[in-house]
């Protein structure tokens, strides 16, 4: 197995000159640093990320904290942020809150006790006040919390506005949002900002159903819809909600003689996996690109670790598109 010190001598630098160019600090020149980078590659040298840690007051370490891991969206997202982050040699360690507010604060305490250099935070029980007295790096996916907390997220208003907007298109006269608890501040919630904007302006009849469903269990949430949606449906010719809700309402409608799109048209937002696979229907949904959001969280948090005191890092939001499926 190779050393820095064979790393040095094939170069012809000192082996202050190779840590340095592992570990990405002082001044090096272009042309030493990859004759450097070459020769690491060459002698298959790995560095030792124990000491490196080490000599860097740092685990390379990330938490990501999800409602749950084997939903296709956050399996999904997980995958994209592990990709990311392991460029940059941080490895993660994934914790399913269930939604539960006890398991996601036990989750943070265990983070920080085995010295994780930050936590990206994609599930969202915990009031405000307990993220903002943590004083570590936290990035969140879909929640503003605090100015001094960063957050990535998709354009919900925008696609909130090209969901109505295709639904009028396609002759929908009364159109139904659902939507999941309006009580936190989720960039979620701005779907509904972007959809009734739209109703409103070409004056077109929209309702809201706020739900606490329990979206990370497919069976449960196909029975809420069935018992509290479908039975009233009639008075709705249109419907926008997440892809796995949009899923749930094709089969209860199917179910009860309700043809899509003939006379209820759907349109979905994710774009996830479990959409891309579904052969029948075709769903047609607002896709928000998940390796692109995966990639901010990651790039975000690493930015939020190496920051000097008083840095302040952006917020980011990507942009969405409509994806003309069978079910409009």
């Amino acid at each position: 197995m190779s050393s820095i010190k064979d790393v040095a001598s094939k170069v012809g630098v000192s082996i202050s000159t190779v840590s340095r160019v592992i570990n990405n600090t002082g001044y090096i020149g272009k042309e030493t640093r990859r004759k450097v980078e070459e020769a690491i590659k060459e002698l298959k040298y790995e560095p030792n990320l124990v000491a490196r840690s080490l000599q860097r007051s740092q685990s390379y370490l990330v938490g990501v904290i999800v409602p749950d891991s084997s939903h296709p969206f956050f399996s999904e997202l997980i995958k994209y942020i592990e990709a990311y982050l392991a460029q940059f040699d941080y490895k993660i360690l994934i914790c399913n809150s269930l939604d539960n507010p006890g398991k996601e604060q036990q989750y943070i305490s265990m983070l920080r006790q085995n010295r994780v250099d930050g936590i990206i935070m994609c599930s969202h029980t915990l009031e405000t006040s307990e993220y903002k007295k943590l004083k570590f790096p936290i990035v969140t996916f879909d929640r503003i919390i605090s100015n001094d907390i960063p957050y990535v997220g998709s354009d919900n208003f925008i696609g909130g506005q090209l969901a109505a907007s295709h639904l009028i298109q396609k002759g929908c006269k009364k159109l139904l949002y659902l939507s999941g608890p309006l009580d936190i501040n989720l960039l979620t919630n701005r779907r509904w900002d972007g959809f009734r904007s739209i109703c409103w302006d070409r004056k077109i009849q929209c309702e809201i159903f706020e739900s606490n469903y329990d979206v990370l269990d497919f069976d449960k949430l196909f029975i809420s819809l069935k018992e509290s949606i479908v039975k009233n449906i009639n008075q709705y010719d249109g419907i926008f909600c997440n892809d796995t809700a949009a899923y749930a309402l094709y089969i209860a409608l199917k179910e009860v003689g309700i043809h899509v799109p003939e006379q209820m048209k759907i349109v979905g937002y994710d774009h996830h996996s479990f959409t891309r696979m579904l052969q029948k229907p075709k769903i047609t949904t607002i896709m928000q690109p998940i390796d692109r959001i995966g990639k901010a969280l990651g790039a975000t948090i690493i930015q939020l670790i190496e920051a000097k005191d008083g840095m302040s890092i952006d917020n980011t939001i990507v942009n969405v598109e409509l994806i003309d499926g069978k079910t409009t």
